[in-house]
């Protein structure tokens, strides 16, 4: 079967998949116990009144102290993913919990947690089990190679990442004001040996803008090209190392360079899982790896179906980043399809929102205050963003629906800053928000941005 011309039936080593499946499913580990051990659970899914929902998805909620137990079961299936324990049904676990768990309140998106939703999503479908895992040794069978595209498939989503986001970044504000790094950096005074000279400079605010742009475009070619690999792979760990210092990113940074080691080869790969093998596994594991049977190549089942279903998933994935373009006004401002389109740490925008409740029939009205029904951070999140408005807006007529309150409107007195510009107003004061419903159509009832951003590559 060719697709593009590429040879789907091509087999290749599975050592790279299975290093992959190892690390993801650690890292994944790792964050969710670091998750917990921070005290976010309770804070962010137990303390609120409300929780803000994805469209279509408001029957997405924490289920109180049960929400404990969802972050065991989605760590456990991490740690099983990682060792290769009842591969498959760990992963479709994980999946299932993270997602539900990325859900559960739009206050917490991150880009990176959508990366791993489809990264774990796609690994599904994949031989990830094939080599190096308990699984082998249960069925007492090693599958020396698998189809290649399986491996290629996770170098592309990368790709998409890194590559997109380098689109991203090429707008006036970035590359020509430098923002919001010009806001950020010099924040950083107390960063060793730079940030009290280089950090204050405008210099350095565009130097770091516009290598930022050509790294995340460049990344995954250099990445590809054998000759450049090496030196491609320093500077993922220079980036990362180097904004996980600078931003509070969590464990982002660390699962992007353990990722990008796919791109190097299968001897590579061989020799990482030789030394795991000595240096933790020892005799036991060597000595029951000897006695399994050797299958030379792995028959992914219903390929036929698959590589089609899997081929429309990235199709989809590469056209989705780019929906904003069916809306009219600047994207930063309105942020209709900012989500889930890989467009990184490109804003500093910060708000001012607060709501009257008026009684239309008397014109009676009265202030609402914020904290009586948002967290700080949720009321951070909710000042700028309109469908988070317009979400808080209707639970406030809601709520004081069910008090007894009649011929309820709600208007937003809203102001709003976009990296570094002055504070304007964002919503038209004059609109009953409550009357205004959800939906994918343009929310004409943003004021419309008052500046511009040119060049836009996404």
């Amino acid at each position: 079967m060719k697709f593009f011309k590429y040879n789907f039936k091509e087999q290749t080593n599975a050592a790279p998949l299975a290093v992959f499946r190892l690390f993801f499913g650690f890292m994944m580990f790792a964050s969710i116990v670091r998750f917990w051990a921070n005290g976010w659970i309770e804070k962010l899914y137990l303390e609120p009144k409300m929780f803000f929902s994805y469209y279509g998805f408001s029957w997405i909620k924490p289920i109180g102290d049960y929400t404990y137990l969802l972050f065991v079961i989605c760590s456990l299936s991490a740690l099983f993913i990682a060792i290769g324990f009842k591969y498959r049904w760990a992963i479709i676990t994980f999946f299932l919990s993270f997602t539900y768990i990325e859900f559960m309140d739009k206050t917490t998106y991150l880009n990176h947690y959508y990366f791993i939703t489809i990264i774990s999503f796609v690994l599904i479908f994949l031989p990830a089990n094939a080599t190096f895992s308990i699984d082998n040794l249960s069925k007492r069978k090693k599958y020396i190679n698998i189809p290649k595209w399986t491996i290629d498939i996770i170098k592309i989503l990368l790709g998409v990442v890194y590559f997109y986001a380098g689109l991203a970044k090429l707008n006036s504000d970035w590359l020509f004001r430098a923002m919001p790094l010009k806001i950020w950096l010099p924040s950083k005074y107390d960063f060793p040996l730079i940030g009290n000279t280089f950090m204050q400079q405008d210099w350095f605010h565009f130097a770091m803008s516009w290598s930022g742009m050509l790294y995340d475009l460049t990344i995954p070619f250099l990445l590809l090209y054998k000759r450049t690999r090496v030196f491609a792979f320093v500077l993922v760990v220079f980036f990362h190392v180097f904004t996980r210092v600078l931003f509070p990113i969590g464990m982002f940074p660390f699962i992007m360079i353990v990722s990008t080691l796919i791109f190097f080869d299968a001897s590579f790969h061989q020799k990482i899982i030789d030394f795991i093998q000595k240096r933790f596994f020892k005799l036991s594991f060597r000595a029951q790896s000897r006695n399994l049977k050797l299958i030379n190549n792995y028959q992914l089942p219903k390929t036929k179906v698959l590589i089609p279903f899997l081929s429309v998933f990235l199709i989809i994935q590469l056209l989705m980043p780019f929906r904003s373009v069916l809306y009219p006004g600047e994207l930063f401002w309105t942020e209709e399809g900012y989500r889930f389109s890989w467009r990184v740490m490109l804003m500093e925008k910060a708000g001012m929102t607060n709501f009257k409740v008026v009684d239309t029939k008397t014109g009676n009205y009265f202030m609402v205050d914020n904290k009586d029904f948002l967290t700080t951070f949720q009321e951070k999140q909710m000042s700028f963003q309109p469908d988070f408005i317009l979400e808080y807006a209707h639970y406030l007529g809601d709520h004081f629906k069910s008090q007894g309150h009649k011929n309820i409107a709600i208007f937003a007195d809203s102001y709003v800053a976009l990296n570094g510009r002055l504070s304007t107003r964002y919503i038209n004061p004059k609109v009953n928000l409550y009357q205004q419903k959800e939906s994918f159509k343009y929310k004409d009832w943003i004021i419309p941005f008052s500046s511009k951003i040119k060049i836009k590559g996404l």
